[in-house]
């Protein structure tokens, strides 16, 4: 995985989407609708106002080992983010670190970069990084490989859905690194071919949402099996009481960090579009698409059927669009995102549960095409257009 010094590099059987229904957990977020005013989708998008942060290091400043530092400047980086700023030299001195930022902050490498720096400086360490989805996962892995290129570091990747086998095998070779959601690590450790008791340091990624994928019961089984000797990272973009819990019952003296800037909402024109009919509704969809075929959208639709159904009849009214979902296969789930990343499209169909691991800084325009089941998913859905200091668009269609 992460490119060792024999150039050996292990085939990883992956499935992109959502946990299985194996990996589910009961006690999830349920499907009943909040009854939304649609008022409440219609808002004006504040002024954006760029606050320049002067970085008190450099990425060579930090006290790293040196095969880290050289990766980091092939990769072209300088100057690190806020939250890779503040939090890198905590981690780095073995500080239980909280970090509160926003996704797109440049998480990954806050927490990579020290539990890297340590594998490397003390030998014998293992890490488990825990993310919410098995999009996220692969980013994570995808991330610490190009950090960790050359060092021998060895790594496994345990998502739902992918190979079991593939899976059994690199475990059985002892990997220093494993990255994985939440479902399938306890499935492994229930099996007995993970060992949370050899793992000295664990990072959750993204913890509120794992919260609300209602994950938190197996975070506290997979937290409690890990010893209390260790250090923690937690990232999160909010802190709840569920995770306020979280932090005080397994990070010891934590550093707090906190970066996060107001919602990213607050820089997306608001507004809806009240269609009358299936007809109707597609119809305005189409038109909306039109005034946007410049930019970049993302459309939620309701379930993997009504994705799926919407994504084809768009291509069928000439729109370079994909869909995304839990019941497509891991290569046409990776083929669809990297289409949407690199431009051969500019409209992608998904589900909720399939859009949480999307990170794309340049979307324009959020439709739901579908409305969502709580105001808070609504949030989190149209945060994804107006990143970066863009002024972004989001439209609800609203049946009369």
């Amino acid at each position: 995985m992460y490119t060792p010094s024999n150039n050996r590099r292990p085939s990883r059987g992956r499935s992109f989407g959502g946990q299985s229904s194996s990996n589910r957990r009961s006690g999830g977020p349920k499907n009943h609708k909040q009854n939304i005013n649609p008022s409440r989708f219609i808002k004006p998008a504040t002024a954006f106002v760029d606050e320049v942060y002067t970085s008190e290091h450099s990425f060579d400043d930090f006290a790293m080992h040196p095969l880290l530092k050289k990766n980091i400047a092939t990769k072209g980086y300088i100057t690190p983010s806020p939250i890779q700023d503040k939090a890198i030299p905590h981690g780095l001195m073995g500080k239980d670190v909280l970090g509160i930022a926003n996704t797109g902050t440049g998480k990954t490498a806050a927490f990579a970069l020290p539990v890297l720096h340590k594998l490397l400086e003390q030998p014998g360490s293992r890490v488990l990084i825990i993310a919410p989805t098995r999009e996220l996962a692969e980013q994570i892995e995808d991330e610490c490989r190009s950090f960790a290129k050359g060092s021998g570091l060895f790594g496994v990747l345990l998502i739902g859905g992918a190979s079991m086998t593939n899976q059994l095998r690199d475990l059985k070779k002892k990997p220093e690194i494993v990255i994985g959601t939440p479902g399938r690590i306890k499935d492994h450790v229930e099996r007995g071919t993970l060992s949370l008791s050899t793992f000295n340091l664990v990072v959750l990624d993204e913890v509120d949402r794992m919260v609300d994928m209602g994950f938190i019961a197996d975070i506290r089984y997979l937290l409690g099996g890990i010893p209390e000797v260790r250090q923690s990272l937690f990232f999160s973009a909010t802190i709840e009481p569920k995770i306020a819990q979280l932090i005080n019952t397994f990070l010891i003296d934590p550093i707090t960090i906190s970066v996060r800037t107001s919602e990213t909402s607050d820089n997306v024109e608001q507004d809806v579009v009240y269609y009358s009919g299936r007809d109707d509704r597609i119809d305005k969809l189409h038109d909306v698409l039109n005034s946007a075929k410049d930019g970049k959208v993302l459309i939620f639709d309701e379930t993997k059927f009504g994705v799926e159904r919407l994504g084809n009849e768009l291509v069928q009214r000439g729109f370079k669009a994909d869909a995304l979902h839990g019941g497509k296969s891991q290569s046409q789930r990776q083929r669809a995102l990297k289409r949407f990343r690199t431009n051969d499209i500019n409209v992608l169909v998904a589900t909720d549960v399939a859009a949480r691991g999307i990170d794309v800084a340049d979307i324009t325009h959020v439709i739901n095409y579908a409305t969502p089941n709580t105001y808070e998913d609504y949030v989190h859905r149209i945060g994804r257009a107006g990143r970066a200091g863009r002024t972004g668009t989001a439209l609800t269609f609203i049946s009369r």
